[in-house]
């Protein structure tokens, strides 16, 4: 879904195991992590991670990529899945789809994956996808929270969509922002989406779209953008500008005045490894629509859980956040697990059929359930303000919200 101007070496990769001595390079970009036992009569399940451990999108990729190793010991450690151990094996997606092909290549090829789980930003969905599910015939999991529209056969999506971030998200902010909507956006497929299904909502709410535009991923100057803003008397920026341009766009506002004077800045990608892009004062009120806040782990056991697991495992700087897709990595190797213990094989079809209507407990911000036929997740949402550089959640869903996707 989203861009970011953060690289990350190879070096602080491997640095960041929790079980490095595990890890075992396999030629470039390419990790292999075997299990402690490896005794079962069938060998072990070949889980394969495609994501962005380096490039623009490497402080998410990583991130995934941990709560991969997180779950994958866990359950190893709880004597595997059909009684196998798992064997994880990670591929370097770095942010380049043309590398991103030939690596998710030999998951499929050399390693004979039994699923693949990653992918950030929809461009390397697409890029990937049929690699993985018509030529390879292996399942796919898409974990990040992205613009929709995506029904492919063997291909199941565990992020949030649009529906699930706007449909509560939106009269909330014209509660408590007004009516006066501007939809500034970075110009590619998944702020023009969102916006389009914003739009409906605004305006099926009673809400009034000003005017709604769209900038290259790497302008930094909104000097335009925030005068007609200002000018027009905007009372809600929806915005869909990520970075590099989002840390400037947002400095430019609040320096003209804009939450000064009463306006509502509102993000449905802005987890906390967004707020220290900005000066606290900088983004003070802004509102987001996530899946999972840190903050729920004060009250929510299970959150309280997975949080302190993965905060104990993995101290260095990758977070475990919504916006990052680890919320989606953790809940769709969950939502496996699940299918292939019903299933009990690791058949494609069969793990496929099974997943289809997967249900989990228990999970980072609650249960989560595949809409069946829908091949995309329904989840809880919770609106968050940012206050002194944190979050506070002002407003949860009733229950679990449907993705009405495909």
């Amino acid at each position: 879904m989203i861009n970011a101007s953060r690289e990350l070496s190879r070096r602080r990769f491997l640095g960041n195991f929790a079980f490095a001595s595990a890890a075992i390079a396999a030629g470039p970009g390419s990790w292999v992590i075997r299990p402690d036992w490896a005794n079962a009569a069938e060998g072990p399940i070949r889980l394969g991670i495609a994501t962005d451990l380096t490039g623009s999108l490497g402080f998410a990729g990583n991130t995934d990529a941990n709560v991969a190793r997180m779950l994958v010991k866990e359950i190893n450690d709880s004597g595997g899945l059909l009684g196998r151990p798992i064997e994880l094996l990670i591929e370097d997606t770095a942010s380049d789809e043309s590398v991103a092909v030939g690596n998710v290549r030999k998951l499929i090829q050399r390693d004979k994956v039994d699923l693949v789980i990653g992918g950030i930003s929809s461009s390397m969905r697409n890029a990937i996808k049929d690699v993985i599910i018509s030529r390879g015939k292996t399942l796919y999991i898409y974990p990040e929270g992205y613009e929709g529209k995506e029904c492919t056969p063997s291909l199941f999506c565990t992020g949030p969509v649009p529906a699930q971030n706007c449909d509560q998200f939106i009269p909330w902010l014209i509660k408590n922002g007004g009516k006066r909507f501007a939809l500034p956006g970075s110009n590619y497929v998944w702020p023009q989406t969102i916006n389009a299904y914003a739009r409906k909502v605004i305006e099926s709410s009673g809400g009034e779209v000003v005017f709604e535009e769209y900038y290259p991923l790497d302008q930094i100057d909104f000097s335009s953008t925030v005068s007609r803003i200002i000018s027009n008397k905007v009372d809600v920026v929806f915005n869909a500008i990520v970075p590099p341009g989002v840390s400037p766009f947002f400095k430019q506002l609040y320096q003209a005045g804009f939450s000064k004077n009463g306006g509502r800045l509102g993000c449905v990608y802005y987890d906390e490894n967004f707020l220290e892009m900005n000066q606290a004062q900088e983004i003070e009120g802004l509102a987001s629509s996530l899946d999972y806040y840190k903050v729920l782990a004060e009250a929510d056991p299970v959150s309280a859980r997975i949080q302190s697991a993965y905060d104990k495992q993995f101290p260095a700087k990758f977070r475990f956040s919504a916006g990052s897709a680890a919320t989606g990595t953790y809940r769709g190797l969950k939502l496996w697990e699940a299918a292939v213990k019903e299933a009990g094989t690791i058949d494609r079809d069969s793990v496929a059929a099974a997943l289809d209507h997967a249900k989990i407990a228990e999970g980072p911000g609650g249960p989560a359930e595949m809409a069946p036929g829908k091949r995309h997740c329904r989840m809880n949402m919770y609106i968050g303000v940012a206050k002194g550089g944190q979050y506070e959640i002002v407003a949860r869903s009733a229950g679990l919200v449907d993705p009405k996707e495909c």
